[in-house]
């Protein structure tokens, strides 16, 4: 199990990723516009530098739902490789059985 203050951590930066998207969407957009002149380019990514580091979504990490982990993590389940083993020794998870050959 992680620290509780990191599972927030992650957790406070999704919101913050999630209320600056469109304006990072909006400024991102003037910059990669090839008619946009010198001036508005580079006011654009003064404003960009000026938001929050947190806002933009590469500094995310995935974290298992349950234990916290923050590595071995499969998207599609959301869960770490050990949570995700015993919920399928349990069942829980269909269509995911152990594998045998």
């Amino acid at each position: 199990m992680s620290k509780k203050c990191m599972v927030n951590r992650e957790i406070k930066r999704a919101k913050l990723v999630a209320r600056y998207a469109e304006k990072r969407a909006a400024l991102k957009k003037v910059i990669a516009n090839p008619n946009a002149s010198y001036e508005e380019k580079m006011e654009a990514q003064i404003a960009l530098q000026k938001l929050p580091r947190d806002a933009s979504p590469v500094r995310q990490r995935n974290r298992c739902e349950l234990s916290g982990r923050p590595r071995g993590v499969y998207r599609k389940f959301g869960l770490c490789r050990n949570k995700l083993r015993e919920a399928t020794m349990r069942g829980d998870v269909p269509g995911l059985r152990k594998a045998s050959w």
